[in-house]
């Protein structure tokens, strides 16, 4: 048996209907969907660009390679500074650059 079993039918104009359908497509969302949220009182957020994606691929790697200085550095008691200060400048780039284009 369906989840949803009522039929609800609504009229809009050309302009509604264009900006639903924007909408939906940048939340991710079909047009039921998203009224289905909004209705619940959720209001969806756009999907992130592929930027975003790609700059949380970089911290993750940047979050690996310190994982690994700190593992050398436990184990031996030395650490590479430039090594180091390179990953750091790397991630305060990054932590930057996702600031200024999403906060």
């Amino acid at each position: 048996m369906r989840k949803r079993n009522r039929k609800k039918q609504f009229w809009l104009s050309f302009e509604e209907e264009r900006q639903l359908r924007l909408n939906a497509i940048k939340v991710g969302l079909s047009e039921s969907e998203y009224v289905r949220s909004l209705i619940m009182g959720y209001h969806p957020k756009e999907k992130p660009s592929k930027d975003f994606f790609d700059l949380m691929m970089e911290l993750r790697k940047i979050g690996i390679n310190i994982n690994q200085i700190a593992k050398k550095v436990n184990s031996t008691g030395k650490i590479d500074i430039g090594y180091f200060q390179y990953e750091m400048d790397k991630l305060n780039s990054i932590v930057d650059r996702m600031k200024n284009e999403y906060l």
